[in-house]
């Protein structure tokens, strides 16, 4: 069998060699001229990397690979970090070269301050708010005339941890008591509780012998305010906690309650102790909400000097959700609902609060 070669032709290798050509000059002019041509070739050189490595296209997820993807996933994150370092950096050689004529720094945006204004947002100076709240169901409590009386019980059969949260919770409320339901039905424990004097009735609630749910009912009139319980910390689960809680009234402290909605639940809470801290013991209970989260935290607090102020928390830490706030005492079937969440509807939109 014959094999014959066959000739390149004369125009491929010119080709070739004129697509090599441009290459060489630019390599030789880049050496002849250096300074500013150095350091823009650079700039060049490195961008064109980043761009031949994650082209506007690329997708990670389009990856199989795990082990693959894991990789060009670090290394996108880290670009990116690169970048955002560099563009911080050239912002603040920036202001440091302006001085004073420097424009002022950008406010970052958060859900908090992009929040959808509520037209129920209460004015302090209001006359119709001050008027409400010399009427409602706490102005006596406001006015002294009543000192809260707290009665702190569970669902039935209560497992232990349920029971020991219960327990811790007492500690923080003065004047709180603990009893065990053993199957009373709350239309039942609600007149007993009038009749000696309490102005609160607390249910705790389990699921799978986690806290899930809390029922505050204030007394003898109302409102009832139920609540989604989470991530319930008792003390032996907090770090570098202080010693257990003195008998001392803690202050309170109630942040963020700005709807009218808001305003009802941070007096609800607030009619829970009394009125007159005392400072003594330094004890201080905080119920922070943040996007329609209670948090509640509290702290023993200490002045290291003038400026410094040293915090130290001594348990239970939980979080609340409100569900619903009905008018009067606890009624499921027959009560009258002031305001219900309605998931659907209401956490539709993440930059609209309801308190």
């Amino acid at each position: 069998m014959d094999i014959t070669e066959v000739p390149v032709s004369d125009d491929k290798k010119g080709k070739k060699k004129k697509n090599k050509n441009p290459n060489k000059k630019s390599v030789s002019e880049a050496g002849n001229g250096k300074g500013a041509g150095a350091e823009e070739k650079e700039e060049k050189m490195e961008k064109s990397d980043v761009a031949a490595a994650f082209p506007p296209t690329f997708s990670v997820s389009e990856i199989k690979n795990k082990q693959r993807r894991h990789l060009m996933f670090m290394k996108l994150k880290q670009e990116k970090r690169k970048q955002k370092m560099q563009l911080r950096k050239k912002k603040k050689k920036e202001r440091e070269a302006l001085g004073d004529k420097a424009p002022p720094k950008e406010v970052p945006k958060t859900i908090e301050n992009q929040r959808v204004y509520d037209e129920t947002t209460v004015d302090p100076e209001d006359e119709e708010v001050a008027f409400d709240e010399a009427t409602d169901e706490f102005s006596a409590y406001f006015n002294g005339l009543t000192n809260p009386k707290v009665l702190i019980t569970t669902s039935d059969r209560p497992r232990g941890r349920t029971v020991r949260f219960c327990e811790q919770l007492a500690t923080v409320i003065p004047n709180a008591h603990v009893y065990y339901r053993r199957g009373l039905a709350l239309k039942r424990v609600i007149p007993q509780c009038v009749a000696r004097n309490f102005t609160y009735l607390i249910v705790i609630n389990e699921d799978r012998k986690v806290p899930n749910g809390m029922v505050l009912c204030h007394l003898p009139d109302g409102p009832t305010a139920h609540f989604k319980v989470s991530s319930v910390r008792l003390r032996k689960e907090i770090k570098r906690r202080g010693k257990g809680p003195t008998e001392h009234s803690p202050e309170v402290i109630l942040n963020n309650f700005s709807t009218r909605l808001g305003h009802s639940i941070g007096r609800l809470f607030a009619a829970l102790f009394p009125q007159d801290p005392q400072f003594v013991g330094r004890q201080v209970a905080t119920f922070h909400n943040q996007r329609d989260f209670i948090f509640f935290r509290f702290h023993r607090y200490i002045f290291k000097n003038e400026k410094k102020v040293g915090i130290q928390e001594l348990g239970p830490r939980f979080t609340l959700k409100l569900r619903s706030l009905q008018k009067g005492t606890f009624d499921s079937k027959f009560g009258e609902y002031e305001w219900v969440l309605k998931r659907h509807e209401m956490d539709a939109c993440r930059r609209k609060f309801q308190l």
